[in-house]
């Protein structure tokens, strides 16, 4: 059985329901510069904060169209999209399959782009998602980007909050080893290590991703979100910005409220972040 390439982190996904105008104005008094509102050919819209490597998006719904896709209706507001990269979205398909995974088939859609020139072109996807039963509240999947031309563009880049990338994605789970052992086998094995109590990570290009009990989500980044059923949750992001001075000066000027944390970086609650914990930090990784 073939290997799968090193993960490496697409982009993420903050559902924001029929809350697309409210998610907007907290992200942009946190210093992102968000692309203008795009729409999916399968019904929802979102706006975009994009970086070197990956990107974050808010996914949300326009009045009228809350019926358009169960998968974000049915979801928790908050971070609920895990998604990594792939060049071969239907060779992936057929990989996961032989490993025994279980996989939807792949759906291709688009989302029209206004470029800067004043044209419209098409941003072309084709998506290949882990069964919904695998990953509970939220979504972990693949995107093969047919036009990333229309995404990564420089002048959609530069964030008042000086952020250059996602480089942490934190899921809380009662049980960590559980939880990563589904990466572990679709990317492994061995890709995961071990960190702190009864923790786990692993690399996806710039990015980790860990996996940490509840009770240590808590610790490093106060009140997160929670379910009630025992299950996982992703909860916070750690972003890489060019200068935390950058970052807090953009943050008081917006009146957003942020703590400095023992190592210096600096940490946006949860319910300053539409639902999501916000770690920035200089360097890499925490």
């Amino acid at each position: 059985m073939s290997k799968l390439p090193a993960p490496v982190l697409d982009h993420v996904v903050i559902n924001v329901k029929g809350e697309l105008e409210a998610s907007v104005d907290t992200y942009r008094r946190l210093g992102f510069s968000l692309t203008e509102r795009g729409h999916h050919s399968l019904g929802t819209s979102n706006h975009l904060a994009i970086f070197g490597e990956n990107y974050l998006e808010l996914l949300g719904y326009e009045a009228g169209k809350s019926t358009a896709r169960p998968d974000v209706t049915q979801a928790p507001l908050g971070l609920t999209g895990l998604v990594f990269k792939t060049q071969d979205s239907l060779g992936l398909f057929t990989e996961l399959q032989a490993r025994g995974i279980g996989v939807e088939t792949p759906a291709e859609f688009f989302r029209p782009v206004r470029l800067p020139d004043g044209t419209t072109q098409d941003a072309r996807f084709r998506t290949v998602r882990l069964a919904s039963e695998l990953v509970r509240n939220g979504r972990t999947f693949f995107c093969h980007h047919f036009t990333p031309e229309h995404v990564w563009r420089d002048e959609w880049r530069d964030h008042p909050n000086g952020v250059t990338d996602i480089v942490g994605f934190v899921i809380a789970s009662p049980n960590p080893a559980v939880t990563a052992a589904l990466y572990d086998r679709v990317f492994g094995p061995g890709i995961l290590s071990a960190t702190g109590d009864k923790g786990f990570s692993f690399t996806a290009g710039r990015a980790r991703v860990h996996f940490v009990t509840p009770a240590e989500a808590e610790q490093r980044f106060g009140r997160v979100e929670t379910t009630n059923d025992g299950s996982e949750r992703s909860v916070a992001l750690i972003l890489r910005t060019r200068s935390l001075a950058q970052t807090q000066a953009t943050l008081r000027e917006n009146g957003v409220p942020w703590t400095t944390l023992d190592d210096g970086s600096v940490l946006v609650a949860a319910a300053d972040g539409f639902h999501v914990a916000l770690q920035f930090v200089e360097g890499e990784a925490a």
